[in-house]
């Protein structure tokens, strides 16, 4: 209580109030699609900013916060979505007093949780309920609930590369689908993420520490520059894998060189062919591989030719 207090007296003395803030909800069952139309109700509706899954979100950047996606259960899922713990909670506040919207729209499976919502966030009651019946069809809320029911995944409404530095280990799939500016605008395309959450009625997945490994080795062996690898090592964190590499070089290439190039080139395959975000990679040459002598009077006469 004395830290809500603070909190507003801060915000008083600055001349701004939550108070002054317009809330519009967003109301549908889980898996009806909300997130997936959210955007057009906000862009219909001249709304800048976007609370869904526990992010704050503007113009497809997420501004704050953590998606409750990343929860390792559904009743932690259900706390950070609607800010249960003092640290969501402040992180947010901060937030929305740090970028002053005119207007937030509040995304939520039930008038109660957008009321709690606003309630642990100091943020007035809805001017506005949207319910997703007024902006989809029957038949598409049955098609998104087979969707998340069947597949497991869910639309969070920011770019590919935003949810990527959030979302290690998840599943993405990029989506095109209309966005609208506003009422009788022409429609113009945008990229929406999907992710799969950790509990899902798939089960958990992982990606071994031998594909990395893998991976890694497998583009060693297509280097001109590397003669072999002598050692590999991965190790995994929540954020995801550290290669480290040891590796002897062919003579004649430029040792600094090669390593920048093949340390850029794992991280780029690796994050390509696992969405996993490669925390760091330490290539090191532990020795020159020197050809034999037919060898090495080709390569001698190659470079006297390219000079």
């Amino acid at each position: 209580m004395l830290l809500d207090n603070l909190a507003n007296n801060i915000v008083n003395n600055l001349g701004y109030n939550n108070d002054d803030i317009k809330v519009y909800a967003f109301i549908g069952p889980s898996g009806t699609g909300k997130s997936y139309r959210a955007q057009m109700v906000a862009s219909e509706n001249n709304i800048a900013y976007i609370i869904d899954d526990g992010l704050l979100i503007n113009e497809n950047d997420v501004i704050a916060g953590t998606s409750a996606k990343k929860a390792p259960t559904k009743i932690e899922t259900v706390k950070k979505a609607i800010f249960v713990n003092d640290s969501d909670r402040n992180e947010m506040r901060k937030a929305i007093r740090k970028n002053k919207p005119e207007s937030i729209l509040i995304l939520g499976t039930s008038d109660g949780m957008i009321d709690k919502i606003t309630e642990n966030l100091g943020l007035p009651k809805p001017c506005k309920r949207i319910y997703i019946q007024d902006v989809a069809t029957e038949a598409e809320m049955e098609t998104a609930k087979r969707i998340r029911t069947t597949q497991g995944k869910h639309v969070i409404p920011v770019p590919t590369f935003e949810i990527k530095k959030d979302f290690s280990g998840y599943i993405l799939d990029p989506l095109q689908i209309f966005k609208f500016k506003g009422k009788g605008t022409d429609p113009y395309i945008t990229e929406k993420s999907i992710i799969r959450p950790t509990f899902s009625y798939l089960g958990n997945f992982t990606i071994s520490d031998v594909v990395f490994r893998q991976i890694a080795e497998y583009l060693a062996k297509r280097s001109e520059a590397i003669y072999k690898v002598m050692r590999t090592r991965v190790e995994s964190t929540p954020e995801g894998p550290n290669i480290y590499m040891e590796v002897s070089i062919n003579y004649g290439y430029n040792i600094l060189g090669t390593l920048r190039t093949f340390k850029e080139k794992i991280k780029k395959e690796i994050e390509k062919l696992t969405t996993m975000n490669v925390q760091q990679v330490t290539i090191v040459a532990k020795g020159i591989h020197m050809p034999d002598p037919e060898e090495m009077k080709k390569l001698n006469e190659a470079q006297d030719e390219e000079k």
